[in-house]
């Protein structure tokens, strides 16, 4: 008798119902032809569960302890928790442009959801509904993980993170990293063209002076070669004078 306790012990008793198979709801139906399986501890186990009346149903596996539901298996897949999450964030905006942070990782099943966070505090999905985020402008999107700013405002200084989770194992933050929302620096472009036009000037006004003392054509001058024609004599009686040749330079 004990020997058969010690054995039921160590079997699992797994309890197919309509929750262990979920479906969203419908017109269709959801059964299985073994309602109650008893399968040995650490052997595999198959747990049958048939569905009609759905067009492209998404399969949910749930597993019930107790008051606890937890997700077991989600689009034929075994549910994994969310990694660390990455963020890409500039270091310094110019204030008055559309900024784009974004958030994102790859080893969660279900995907995960994303929230941000700045200096620390979590950012609603619409900042005009919270006092302290009313003088920001930004989109949040929690599917993609996009932060979309547009405009963004000196308001917007600070330390960002993002957090993952998708209902499995503890939700998991990024590194925090901090983005300053800069003016635009008109007075720097400013002295910049200013700068540019008194260069070009002055190469101007040396080419100028350069062409007014006459540099450009002693340069021509210096350079140029002389040419020398040489021409035969004319033919004269004996009683002329005779030239024999000449040169012209």
């Amino acid at each position: 008798m004990g020997t058969k306790a010690g054995a039921w012990r160590k079997q699992l008793l797994l309890f197919t119902s309509a929750v262990l198979c979920s479906l969203a709801l419908g017109k269709g139906t959801v059964y299985t032809s073994e309602p109650e399986v008893r399968v040995a501890e650490n052997n595999p186990a198959k747990l049958p569960c048939t569905y009609s009346g759905f067009s492209n149903p998404r399969v949910e596996w749930k597993f019930v302890q107790g008051t606890t539901t937890s997700l077991v298996c989600y689009n034929s897949k075994i549910t994994v928790p969310p990694s660390k999450p990455t963020v890409n964030i500039p270091s310094s905006a110019t204030i008055g442009n559309r900024v784009v942070l974004s958030c994102s990782e790859q080893d969660g099943s279900p995907p995960s959801e994303y929230t941000w966070f700045k200096d620390g505090m979590l950012m609603p999905t619409d900042p005009k509904n919270n006092r302290a985020f009313i003088n920001s402008s930004y989109t949040l999107n929690q599917k993609s993980g996009e932060l979309v700013f547009d405009p963004l405002s000196a308001f917007d200084t600070g330390e960002y993170s993002c957090q993952a989770q998708n209902g499995f194992g503890t939700p998991v933050m990024s590194n925090a990293v901090r983005m300053e929302a800069v003016e635009l620096n008109v007075g720097g472009i400013v002295a910049a063209v200013l700068v540019t036009l008194i260069l070009l000037g002055v190469l101007i006004a040396g080419i100028w002076f350069a062409y007014s003392r006459g540099y450009f054509d002693r340069t021509k001058k210096g350079t140029s070669s002389k040419k020398v024609i040489y021409s035969q004599p004319t033919a004269r009686s004996d009683g002329e004078f005779k030239q024999t040749s000449s040169f012209l330079v």
